[in-house]
């Protein structure tokens, strides 16, 4: 059986959890400001349904990669405070996979967007 009380607070733990990120992780305010500007031109160029849902899986990867690659960050100096290379590798590595999501994002972006802003100014 469902314990609602059990339930909402999980929902807190999480909202919590994303409240913390949004403050104290200044790239993941970043990227909620571009996906919130993402999320306007799409309204405004009024893309396809499933363009619309492409956009919201990549803005939903990079926010989960910037919020895992936050974890690492803090578990390793939790546990080994820049004492070891391997620190430094870690966090080299999991900043790869933010940017290389990221960067799949924007390409997607460009090619969902591109011919729309060529349609409407030139």
């Amino acid at each position: 059986m469902i314990r609602i009380g059990r339930l909402l607070k999980s929902f807190k733990y999480a909202l919590t959890g994303l409240s913390k990120a949004f403050w104290e992780e200044q790239n993941f305010r970043i990227d909620i400001f571009i996906a919130l500007f993402v999320l306007f031109i799409s309204v405004y160029f009024q893309i396809k349904v499933w363009q619309f849902i492409i956009l919201i899986i990549m803005i939903t990867l990079v926010l989960i990669l910037e919020i895992i690659n936050s974890i690492f960050e803090r578990l390793i100096d939790l546990l080994k405070p820049r004492l070891h290379q391997y620190v430094k590798d870690i966090k080299d590595m999991t900043a790869a996979a933010v940017f290389i999501g990221a960067l799949a994002s924007l390409l997607i972006g460009i090619l969902i967007f591109l011919p729309y802003v060529i349609d409407k100014f030139f």
